[in-house]
């Protein structure tokens, strides 16, 4: 019997405990939080594309024609310069398309007077002074007039 009530005891404790708790941000929530721009200031966002993966594609598209060439060692032959012309073109074209992207560095005294700096793509509308909502936190953070 004390074995028992020991054991309810417990549940009960634990399950207090959890009521206790609050919880954090949920899945599909948005925190959004007021202040005041202080500062812009233009930047580079570097490109979220991986290096190499034009010349990887690139070298199994030359592989593949290049198989498709000849017979023997003349289809050998096609098929590593099909695979060192194809890596070569697909790093150019990676590169053309891998363009740094224009932003701005905004600098927010929240309401609490503390300092976030989010960077994020240029928005012609914000300027020092005025009053706006962070949505977000984190790298999904962003800065919109209010």
């Amino acid at each position: 019997m004390n074995r028992v009530r020991s054991l309810l005891v417990i549940v009960a404790f634990a399950a207090g405990l959890t009521a206790c708790g609050t919880p954090g941000p949920q899945p599909g929530e948005v925190q959004i939080r007021l202040g005041t721009i202080e500062q812009i200031t233009p930047v580079q966002i570097g490109t979220t594309h991986h290096q190499g993966i034009g010349a990887v594609v690139g070298g199994l598209a030359g592989l593949g024609i290049g198989s498709l060439i000849g017979g023997g060692t003349g289809r050998d032959v096609a098929m590593v310069l099909g695979t060192v012309g194809g890596a070569l073109a697909g790093n150019e074209v990676q590169k053309r398309h891998d363009a740094p992207v224009y932003g701005q560095q905004v600098i927010v005294r929240t309401a609490s007077g503390v300092l976030v700096a989010i960077t994020q793509p240029t928005n012609p509308v914000l300027a020092p002074g005025m009053r706006v909502y962070i949505e977000g936190a984190g790298d999904g953070a962003r800065v919109v007039p209010q």
